[in-house]
């Protein structure tokens, strides 16, 4: 906006523009290095306790339906990635 402002003064131009391209600069470094590794981390936490949430709506709702306790299990392990799973007996 300085920089704009001041389009009649050639010897104000130039130090308006440094400040602009210092700006973008930190800019683009807060949002690679800061942000977006924060977004990222967020929003994968996000989609962890929304699927934890659809288990446990899916567990209970088949506890209160009276489902055999081995398919409430088998429901419950379907969730979980193959390494975290309970070794079928």
């Amino acid at each position: 906006m300085q920089m704009l402002a001041n389009m009649e003064d050639p010897a104000s131009i130039g130090p308006a523009m440094a400040v602009a391209l210092l700006t973008t600069l930190y800019g683009a470094i807060l949002a690679t290095m800061i942000f977006l590794p924060l977004a990222d981390k967020l929003n994968l936490r996000m989609t962890e306790e929304a699927r934890m949430n659809a288990m446990l709506i899916d567990a209970v709702t088949a506890i209160q339906s009276g489902s055999n306790p081995r398919v409430v299990e088998q429901l419950v392990n379907s969730y979980l990635p193959p390494k975290q799973r309970k070794a079928e007996d």
